[in-house]
């Protein structure tokens, strides 16, 4: 008797270990402008919309689209936003699909940001609104970078470039991964389409236990930082099956 009532103490111990262990989807998107989304980050000359031209998965996915204008001084936002994914000490997944038009014009080299953690500042006497990693095309190269540091007004910025070749008119799948911590037990950590272009140790956000926003779109930041427009001046790139969460499986856009 004593050896079944230790092997069900054992299967009890196994079967809550495996809940406490088990996978968590945060946040969940299939494409769309309207669901769960805390905002949108819309300035002139853009457009953010529901699609039903192309599609990753589902039904309908995220077009958003930017247009330059010479006399226009502001930046180029075209992106959806979802409060509060991370704070310092977390630990996460974050993925997305995106499709660049089949017009993409490459020539250039300037920067478009696909993804970007975001949060206010504004209290500290720096920047306002203070970016922290972001996900961008410069050219046909894939690029990240971590921002870190013992406050906002004592930072530094490290950005990885060339870790993948992106193609115009046909979907990718982003994964992100990272400890968010400004020590050297932090890590970032990036996929592209299933395989692993960076892996990185150490610290990756700024010593503030504020929250940070998430912003999936369209950012033509060149466009306002080097005050002109190089190659096309009309962007579209679609954007769909955005997820957080607390394992792989969870961010990957192919996984769900």
């Amino acid at each position: 008797m004593k050896s079944y009532k230790m092997l069900g103490l054992l299967a009890a111990f196994a079967t809550c270990a495996a809940t406490v262990s088990h996978a968590a989807v945060w946040f969940r998107n299939t494409g769309t402008v309207s669901s769960g989304w805390d905002g949108t980050n819309l300035d002139a000359n853009c457009s953010i919309a529901n699609s039903t031209s192309v599609i990753y998965r589902g039904s309908t996915s995220i077009k958003a689209t930017a247009n330059y204008n010479s006399s226009y001084t502001g930046r180029y936002h075209a992106m959806k936003t979802k409060n509060n994914v991370y704070s310092l000490g977390a630990t996460g997944f974050y993925g997305f699909a995106f499709y660049l038009s089949s017009s993409w014009d490459f020539s250039g080299g300037q920067q478009y940001q696909l993804f970007q953690f975001i949060a206010n500042y504004g209290n500290t006497g720096c920047d306002d609104w203070q970016p922290s990693t972001m996900i961008w095309i410069a050219g046909n190269q894939l690029a990240t970078r971590r921002n870190y540091g013992s406050s906002a007004c004592n930072r530094t910025t490290q950005s990885f470039t060339g870790l993948a070749t992106v193609s115009r008119g046909v979907w990718h799948r982003v994964v992100l991964q990272a400890r968010w911590t400004n020590d050297s037990s932090g890590f970032l950590r990036l996929w592209f389409n299933g395989s692993q272009v960076l892996n990185r140790t150490g610290a990756t956000t700024i010593n503030d236990s504020r929250g940070y926003r998430m912003d999936v779109g369209l950012y033509a930041n060149s466009w306002r930082d080097q005050g002109y427009c190089t190659g096309s001046t009309n962007r579209q790139a679609w954007f769909d099956n955005i997820s957080t969460g607390s394992t792989f499986a969870d961010a990957d856009p192919a996984a769900w």
